[in-house]
């Protein structure tokens, strides 16, 4: 009887981790979709997700806790993250609506998801639960008994979504792919096409030359002092990134032209 009142009611430490998880969780959730940046909400979703995971391990789902945090969280959302912070979306990016009335689409998608979700915890029993441990011990452990629902009684869904994985995959690569329909340039012809529109002929100068640095984000000086826009990315100058050195720069030529004045001056005078 007390294994039975165990398996089917909530602990204390249970309930105290479900609440405070769960508002985390929650927190995460909206923190993800009212954060200005991209880079934030990234990083909201992922402590979300994070948190679902302890909630699959704290039940006894030891397969998806790890499938959890392995796959979504360690793989796909920073993969996610990773692209957001290389591409870097901005915050007015986010503002322009390219499809119209997507907004409002996606407020009622939201609110007939909650209230399905509400109807379901409503018709739900809040009482008492059944739990893992008994459907775990029935096979020998969570992945072992997971394994044998899905490859005997839901083997046909479990094939029928793997066939639509592979072909939205497919799909992905037949609407990216652009066959050629003219015959490809050779490099004698896109030089000669380079002169003619008056293009950049050798190739570009690195960033930091003459400026006594080598980093991406500081201007090439010519040899008079002055920058050159050819030694940045276009990416870096439009995001206001990019440090001038060139008054540094001007300032040391300056004064080495004085040192070597000064010097020039002194061997006038001992040569007299």
């Amino acid at each position: 009887m007390n294994t039975t009142l165990a398996a089917t009611l909530t602990s204390t430490g249970e309930a105290v981790q479900f609440w405070i998880l769960g508002a985390v969780a929650v927190i995460g959730a909206l923190c993800t979709i009212l954060m200005k940046k991209a880079v934030h909400s990234a990083l909201c979703l992922a402590g979300t997700m994070i948190v679902l995971a302890v909630f699959y391990l704290a039940n006894g789902a030891y397969f998806l806790g790890v499938v959890q945090i392995i796959v979504y969280t360690g793989a796909i959302m920073m993969l996610f993250l990773f692209v957001v912070m290389l591409v870097g979306v901005t915050a007015a990016d986010s503002l322009k609506e390219t499809l119209k009335g997507q907004r409002w689409l996606a407020a009622g998608c939201g609110l007939g998801f909650g209230v399905l979700l509400i109807a379901g915890i409503g018709h739900a029993s809040l009482s008492t639960f059944n739990g893992l441990g008994a459907a775990n011990t029935a096979h020998g452990g969570n992945v072992e008994g997971l394994a044998r629902l899905i490859f005997t009684r839901y083997v046909f869904a479990f094939e029928i979504t793997g066939a639509l994985l592979i072909t939205a995959t497919v799909g992905a690569m037949v609407l990216t792919h652009r066959e050629r329909t003219e015959r490809a340039r050779t490099q004698r012809e896109l030089a000669e096409q380079r002169v003619r529109e008056g293009k950049q002929l050798p190739p570009l100068p690195a960033p930091g030359v003459y400026a006594r640095h080598n980093a991406v984000d500081i201007a090439g000086l010519l040899p008079d002092g002055t920058p050159s826009e050819l030694t940045v990315s276009k990416t870096l100058r439009e995001r206001g990134q990019i440090r001038d050195v060139s008054s540094e720069a001007l300032n040391d030529l300056k004064a080495l032209e004085q040192r070597s004045e000064e010097r020039l001056g002194r061997d006038e005078e001992a040569v007299k």
